[in-house]
């Protein structure tokens, strides 16, 4: 955009503490634009606008004037009740997001301090100032047995379905299966088995492997959600507003209600079920000979969880499954084929351990762990993935627009980053592209098993961007698939029932009439389902960061084993061993020096002392603050003491000769562990120096 011109766009708005806001366009070659505080007035955090951009007047920057409001981003809001002088219940603008409290309207008696849900009346704009009636009361928000709620509704995550949608799931019926049973492919012979978790009610997929002389056939059976939820049906509008299932510790928020999530829908065991199959034929090697795809009735023969399988597939003679142990054998062999295959391919494999959040009834924590996964997780995702690109090769093959899953290639300037940390860790390694996958690979197999893998696995994983559903299909790095899409978790993902209806509207082989979705339906459609993906994320992150703040109050001056797994300019962040949960050291606490963050190597610096604080230095650490409201813990941390005089004695040196760094007490927190006695520090310095050595030649050269 021209200095001098002005121009009209759309966007979202961002407000700050302050009450002045900026302007993000949709279009993201257009920058980005600042509002000033009488503009904002009235306007929320991520409203939809309308704005016109001009040139500030002798400045660098743009600024935006708001036209008109086209989308709310909030129509409920979640906080704790405030009384006025007059008794009036409010809910304070604690996040900065509305621009002014709410007040409520109530026949109630509302007490101080009580959490409630109110839906918006009136915008903060309005003559009538912003205010909202009371839908529902948590009650005691600090309560472990109130945290779902409070965290479903903070974020805006529909949680009760509609009448209609009800009263519609209601008149489904068993019946349906048998009207249906004339009219499609009867696999009910077929030794289908579902394997999933131990707690798991909603099965939406089923599996059956067989041999073939060129390699191995694999049905994945699909729930067939879509015969079930008619397009613009009263269920169909509550799973489009909710996008996904958002799953909190023993607690379901689910896309679909639970007669057909749970019941109709579910591919439960020995009954029949109504399935979308993908029929894929696989060879030795593991590329895709053939498919196709049709409605058929399943009749599930077991369900299997992930520990009975991994006991199958590790030789254990006890089984209950005796009769589906040979299937179950079968598809593990398969899935070995796929996976060697994807990763010679270029899939990069970040294994992540999950965190599980062990709760009981009342929500109080029991324990808080890694998961841990099993080579019968990745039997199931191997096929999972195989039956995604099937579908999403089909679609491409036959120039269909559809809901694509894909995940950009990382910006270049992250991975020059990662390069560097990598280099700073005694690892050369040059990870730009072709082969990009297969060196991140490469590079993380040098940390196996040692602490610095998982958080150079979280590293790698936060260098990319997020995967999303986009009309266009640009592939997807991490799983180096050029053709992906989500097809087999309908029950609990809206995008793949898309995907079920957009198939069968062109296979036009169903019992059933599905009206196709053009492609800018398709876009709109794909931004708004990335996006409750994320609001569902970040309500299980939240979620689970209050959950660790509950369970470590009991531990409050406790010290405990960890190391840093993630620096910034205000403090380390330490991982503790016992547990997997991390808190913040802030930069306050660290030991006499005024510390540096450096970005590039991702450490913080003693300016004086040289003592470096890096990411996989072991720090012993005293829980110090637990905020159970804000999910947030604070680690006080414990060192030797000749560590600390060793760096009180290095900045007093240094303050004499402030152009001279003492080189006598330089290292990091490492040097001076109680667990790394047998090595010298001189050791580490002539090892530190070598790779500073190298490191600047490196840089030379680029």
């Amino acid at each position: 955009m021209r200095k001098s011109s002005t121009k009209k766009l759309q966007g979202i708005v961002k407000r700050h503490a302050d009450g002045f806001g900026f302007f993000i366009p949709d279009d993201r070659s257009e920058t980005d634009a600042y509002i000033t505080k009488p503009d904002m007035r009235g306007l929320m955090t991520q409203d939809r606008v309308e704005v016109e951009i001009r040139p500030e007047p002798g400045g660098s920057r743009f600024r935006a004037k708001i036209l008109k409001v086209l989308q709310r981003s909030f129509d409920q809001v979640v906080g704790q009740v405030y009384l006025l002088k007059d008794g009036t219940p409010i809910l304070t603008d604690s996040s900065h997001s509305w621009g002014q409290d709410l007040k409520i309207n109530s026949s109630e008696q509302l007490e101080e301090g009580t959490w409630v849900a109110a839906k918006i009346k009136t915008f903060p704009d309005h003559p009538k100032g912003f205010t909202g009636d009371l839908v529902t009361v948590i009650g005691d928000g600090l309560r472990p047995s109130n945290d779902n709620i409070r965290i479903i509704l903070s974020h805006q995550i529909p949680n009760e379905f509609s009448s209609a949608c009800l009263e519609e799931a209601k008149n489904l019926s068993e019946d349906t299966i048998k009207n249906e049973l004339g009219q499609r492919k009867d696999l009910r012979k077929l030794k289908f088995i579902t394997i999933d978790g131990v707690t798991a009610k909603d099965f939406d997929d089923a599996i059956y492997v067989s041999k073939t002389q060129q390699g191995f056939n694999c049905k994945v059976a699909i729930a067939d959600v879509s015969f079930y939820v008619e397009q613009n049906g009263a269920i169909d509008k509550d799973a489009d507003m909710r996008g996904t299932s958002t799953y909190l510790p023993n607690f379901v928020n689910p896309m679909l209600p639970e007669e057909l999530s749970n019941n109709l829908c579910s591919l439960k065991p020995k009954v029949d079920r109504l399935a979308f199959v993908a029929d894929i034929d696989v060879n030795h090697q593991g590329v895709i000979e053939k498919y196709d795809f049709y409605e058929a009735v399943i009749h599930s023969h077991a369900r299997v969880t992930y520990g009975e399988a991994q006991e199958i597939v590790e030789g254990e003679s006890e089984t209950k499954h005796t009769h589906v142990k040979s299937d179950i054998l079968l598809a593990a062999d398969l899935a070995r084929v796929l996976m060697k295959n994807r990763f010679k391919n270029g899939s990069l494999d970040l294994e992540i351990p999950e965190t599980q959040v062990h709760v009981n009834d009342l929500g109080e924590v029991v324990d808080i762990s890694q998961s841990q996964r099993l080579f019968a997780h990745r039997l199931i995702e191997e096929l999972m993935l195989i039956a995604n690109v099937a579908v999403a090769s089909y679609f491409v093959e036959k120039n269909i627009p559809s809901m694509f899953r894909v995940h950009e290639p990382p910006k270049s300037e992250m991975i020059d980053k990662l390069e560097v940390y990598l280099q700073s860790l005694g690892v050369q390694a040059r990870l730009q592209r072709p082969g990009q996958q297969k060196k991140l690979t490469k590079a993380l197999s040098n940390f196996e098993g040692k602490p610095e893998h998982k958080v150079l696995s979280m590293l790698t994983l936060r260098s990319m961007s997020q995967a999303k559903y986009n009309l266009d299909n640009v592939g997807h790095f991490g799983l180096g698939f050029k053709n992906y899409l989500h097809f087999t978790s309908p029950i609990r993902r809206y995008p793949d029932l898309v995907v079920h209806r957009q198939l069968k509207a062109h296979l036009k082989q169903t019992s059933k009439h599905y009206k196709k979705w053009d492609e800018e339906k398709i876009a709109s459609k794909s931004v708004w389902f990335s996006a409750c993906e994320q609001r569902s994320v970040k309500a299980e992150r939240q979620l689970h960061a209050i959950k660790k703040a509950r369970f470590m109050k009991q531990f409050l001056g406790e010290v405990f084993e960890g190391y840093i797994s993630g620096v910034a300019k205000f403090g380390v962040f330490i991982s503790l061993r016992k547990y997997d949960i991390d808190g913040l050291v802030k930069i306050e606490e660290l030991p006499g020096d005024q510390y540096i963050y450096q970005e590039e190597f991702m450490c913080l610096k003693g300016k004086k002392s040289g003592v470096v604080f890096k990411i996989g230095d072991e720090v012993d650490v005293q829980v110090s603050l637990v905020n159970e409201e804000d999910g947030k813990i604070d680690f006080k941390p414990i060192f030797p003491e000749e560590f600390i005089e060793a760096v009180s004695r290095s900045v007093k040196e240094n303050k004499k000769k402030p152009e001279t760094r003492s080189k006598k007490n330089k290292g990091n927190v490492k040097a001076f562990s109680k667990k790394k006695k047998k090595g010298t520090v001189s050791k580490r310095k002539k090892a530190k120096k070598k790779n500073t050595r190298s490191q600047r030649k490196k840089r030379n050269k680029r």
